[in-house]
Parts: structure tokens; sequence; C-alpha cells
């Protein structure tokens, strides 16, 4: 081993946790394309093409983010938040603009104000974080939840990444409401596989399942590469074009090869924040209760992640406690901070991580070779959006199916266990939220361990997080009662 190589080993503790470099870096890669998406789905969410579009995000003066400026922050943000976190933290989490957040601020908070004001929201948010984790509080809350209630959690993400998986490549979709049927989601469409997209989903599920299955190294690596040949040669032939005009199109990304591979980023929205804006224009009273609710959305988001990703990763220990976890959650919240002054939303551990962790990967080196793409794509964006969300979506299939396996923890035999775990497993996907299958999970162990006899064993902090927990889920008649 040479010098650089043993200094490599030494500081991310490599060998020390099983691993080696190829595995950390095909991890890395992994993880890339496992939620690459998202520097094509936040400017969706985020941005407009035009004040004049029909679907324009508009804050209260009418104005609106470029889509193509929110991307280029995207994935600055991403990169280097992602890179930071592998470097200090040394796991590999990766970060990036995190999915509900970017939602609340598109559809809730900037119509009231400005977009700076909006993103003043976020950096308050992350210095609230950040305050907590720096005091302690964090970690007090990570290391007062059960063991019990840490396997549900791990398995409800598990439950969670698959169901993202499932809808993103288009095998589950929402059945309109016109259709005349009480049931919310169904296969495909019409009860059927009837589009390419969705049919190479299943290619590259049964594929990556295969070389999981028979422990080939890289196997999720190869089934992605694989899945995006055979979906380029499919698009060639049969010209889907993207699911916008097309509803047998694909998702997000069109597997085509670009008409120029390099661009320069544009980062003008970098710095467009403003800290007390929305305090004044709406409010010290409104005003907080948004920031109340970003904050415990990102609190339990990302910790829950955290908790889900180590345990999957072998790295927490008997009670499901990540070692360093403070500097981790110092990490995490400085997302917010960081995702808000450059306007890319707060920034946190995304879950698609998993992909990277089921590849093999175990320490931040991972973290870095994620990020260093992410920095790269603000310049590849043709480049490396020609994999589209069905050849990587499969992945996050995989990986949820290794997650569940966390249920094994948890003793279904006592119903005081039972309920709060499975609470928690099946809220997270069904809301699409972490931090609500946390936030129910416990409420109801507080009441069903109280009522079982044994709430003098129930650590003080879950009384006080519970509490909290019923505040935010009864945020809006709150706030309507006070305004």
């Amino acid at each position: 081993m040479s010098a650089g190589s043993k200094l490599l080993d030494n500081y991310f503790k490599i060998s020390e946790r099983g691993s080696t470099v190829g595995a950390e870096v095909r991890g890395g890669l992994v993880t890339f394309f496992a939620m690459a998406y998202i520097v094509v789905l936040n400017p969706l969410i985020l941005g407009s093409s035009s004040p004049d579009d029909a679907v324009a995000k508009l804050d209260v003066m009418g104005n609106i983010l470029p889509v193509n400026q929110v991307a280029a922050v995207t994935a600055l943000v991403a990169g280097l938040m992602s890179i930071v976190f592998g470097v200090v933290a040394n796991y590999p989490f990766a970060i990036a603009a995190g999915l509900g957040i970017n939602s609340l601020l598109a559809v809730t908070i900037a119509p009231q104000v400005t977009w700076p004001e909006a993103m003043g929201l976020i950096v308050i948010d992350g210095i609230i974080i950040v305050v907590l984790a720096l005091t302690g509080f964090r970690t007090a809350v990570f290391n007062a939840i059960p063991p019990e209630l840490k396997a549900a959690i791990a398995a409800g993400i598990g439950a969670f990444i698959a169901f993202i998986g499932f809808v993103d490549s288009g095998f589950v979709r929402r059945i309109p409401d016109a259709a005349g049927t009480t049931v919310p989601v169904g296969l495909g469409i019409d009860g059927s596989i009837a589009s390419w997209p969705t049919a190479i989903f299943v290619f590259g599920l049964l594929l990556m399942g295969v070389l999981v299955a028979r422990k080939v190294k890289g196997g999720l690596l190869i089934g992605i590469v694989a899945t995006t040949v055979l979906a380029a040669i499919v698009e060639a032939v049969a010209d889907l074009g993207s699911s916008a005009t097309n509803p047998k199109g694909w998702s997000l990304s069109t597997p085509e090869s670009p008409s120029n591979i390099l661009g320069m980023p544009d980062l003008s929205l970098v710095g467009e924040v403003s800290i007390v804006g929305a305090f004044t224009r709406i409010g010290v009273l409104a005003a907080s209760l948004l920031v109340f609710t970003l904050v415990l959305a990102n609190f339990f988001d990302a910790m829950g992640t955290m908790t889900g990703l180590g345990k999957e990763a072998g790295l927490t220990d008997k009670n499901g406690t990540l070692p360093g976890i403070g500097k981790a959650l110092v990490v995490e919240g400085a997302g917010a901070v960081v995702g808000g002054s450059a306007s890319a939303s707060s920034n946190t551990v995304f879950v698609e991580s998993a992909s990277g962790i089921g590849e093999g990967a175990r320490t931040g080196l991972a973290n870095v070779v994620t990020g260093v793409l992410f920095l790269a794509a603000m310049f590849l964006t043709p480049l490396y959006s020609i994999v589209p969300i069905e050849a990587a979506s499969p992945a996050l299939i995989i990986v949820g199916a290794l997650m569940i396996g966390q249920v094994r923890d948890i003793d279904f035999t006592k119903f005081e266990i039972a309920l709060p775990a499975f609470a928690t497993i099946m809220v997270m996907p069904f809301t699409y939220s972490i931090a609500n299958g946390i936030g129910v999970g416990f409420i109801s162990w507080v009441v069903l361990q109280t009522a079982a006899g044994k709430g003098r064993k129930v650590h003080p902090l879950l009384w006080i997080v519970a509490l909290l927990f019923v505040a935010y889920f009864t945020v809006g008649p709150i706030t309507d009662a006070l305004t």
C-alpha cells in the first residue's frame, strides 16, 4: 500500500470498517446516480421558466426562481455539503435538497413572502438545528429513542425508499379522481405495465436482484449502467420523449444523446437571501410558526434517515447509536444554512444513500465521490441526465428489501411495542415523510407504554418530543386560531 493510500485508509478508516477504496468509489457512484434526479426535480418544484407560465411558482411579489439557476445551485450545494459531511462526519450519507421542504416552500411559504425571505426562513431553521446539535440536545434525543423504535425507523425508511422507487418508475401510479374509483394507486397504467419505461424498470429490478443475490461486486452499478443502455436503445427506436407530453414517456430524464456535453452554471442565486424580511412582512407570530414547522421536519427527518442508514451499514452499536453522531448532526444542520443561502432549499441527508451502502460504501470517502460528481454535474448536466430515473430506481427497491429486515429486532408479541413500530413503518411511505412516521411512532409509544404501566421507563425527552409532534400535526388549526 502506497503512502497516499495508507493515509486515505487511515483517515476514513476504510479497512477498519471492512471496506475497500474500490467499494467506496462504487458506492459513491451508485449513490450519485440514485439521487442525481434531484438536480432535475428541485428546479421543477422551486423554479419556473417564466412568470407567465400557468404553473409558475410566484412569490408574493410575482417573482420566480429561474429553473436553470435553481439547477446550478442545487448541484453546487449538494456537492459541497456531501464532501464536507464525508470529510468531517466520515459516513456515506450524501446530502442534497430535501424533498418535502422544497414543496412546502413553493406551495405554502413563497406565496406569503418573497423568495429571498422564504430562503431566509430556511437559514434560520438551519441555525436553530445547528445550535441544538452543538448543545447536545439533538444527540440526546437521538440516544433517547428506544432500540425498537430505531429498528422501526430503519425498516420504515426501507419501505419508504422502495415506494419512492416504485412511484418514480411508474410501476405504481396515482389513479385520477375522475376514474370513479376509491383506490388511490394502482399498477402501471390501468393495471398493466403498459409503457416501455416501466418495463425497463422491471428489467433493471430483476437484473440488480440477480446480481445482488449472486453477490456480484458492483451489482447495483452494473445494473444501472446496463439498464441505462437498454433505455437509450429503446428511446432511439420508439422516440417516447417525456411523460409531460406522452403519458407513456420517461418520468424525468430522457435517455438520449445530448446536443452538448458542457455548460456553464449560472450561480446568480447564491446570496439572494433575506434573514428577517419574512418577520416584517407577515409578522413575528406567523413567521415563527413557519420556522417551527421547518425545524421539526428537518430535525427528525435527518435523524431518522441517519438511524436507518447507520443500521443498514452496520455502523451503529447495540443500541442503534452512531459513534460521533454529534458532528454528523451539526454538519447536516449546516446543510439548511448553506442551502437557504444559495436558494437551493434546505439540504439534508438523502435516504437514497442506502443504494451506495448496498454497494458496499461504509465511509465518508463514498460521500466525497458523490460530492465531486455533483460539482461536475453543474457543468455536465446534459451528460448525467442521460440516466433516466427508471434505470436508477430499481436500486432503491433492492436496498428497501434489505432494510426492511430490521423488523427482526422488534418484539411484535408485545402490543405496546408492536403498534408504535408498525405505525412508524407504515406512515412513512403512506405520507411520503420520514418525520411523520417518527412523530406517529413517538406519540403512540409514550401513550401505549403508559397504558401498559411502563410510563416511568419512557425517557423524559420522548415525552417532550411527543408533545412537540402533537403541536406539529395540529399547526394548521393552531395557525388559523391565532390569526
